[in-house]
């Protein structure tokens, strides 16, 4: 999981958890809108956070430089477009990027990677304008484990 500029300690504290209890990794992209010793971002995940691999970065190159990430192993979550998640296929290994809870990923990223945007559906009015930076990223995580962890028939492309 790589949270691009996160600004509320509560989110990440809930995706800190998240990444506890399904064994995925944190990566956390600056700048960041609190301290990681923040009580409100300790308190979402507080029973949790030493269980947690996490990883802070100054910038998103210096983690795709120090993690040797590829860009097909990078999936960016945006509500601007991309590949829906029933279509996304994701393996071991892969990334999965979400941006700030206010504007989400910077457009020049979405610019440089628009091949690896991915959205999860969803009803199309001003009332739903997106999901909560916790809960999509929760929806992403297990669609990523199920597809991981369902055998897919010989040749087959499912």
């Amino acid at each position: 999981m790589v949270l691009v500029e996160p600004k509320i300690p509560p989110n990440t504290g809930n995706v800190a958890r998240l990444c506890a209890v399904t064994g995925s990794r944190l990566h956390l992209v600056a700048p960041l809108g609190f301290r990681i010793d923040d009580k409100d971002l300790r308190r979402a995940g507080l029973d949790y956070w030493d269980k947690v691999h996490a990883a802070t970065w100054s910038s998103f190159d210096e983690l795709l430089a120090a993690e040797a990430v590829g860009e097909e192993r990078l999936h960016l979550f945006s509500g601007r477009g991309g590949t829906g998640l029933w279509q996304a296929r994701f393996s071991p290994g892969d990334y999965l990027v979400l941006g700030d809870e206010v504007d989400g990923l910077p457009e020049a990223l979405l610019e440089r990677f628009a091949a690896r945007r991915v959205r999860v559906p969803m009803i199309r009015e001003p009332s739903a304008r997106s999901l909560n930076l916790s809960t999509c990223t929760g929806i992403a995580v297990y669609e990523a484990l199920r597809q991981i962890h369902t055998p897919r028939a010989p040749g087959g492309s499912g």
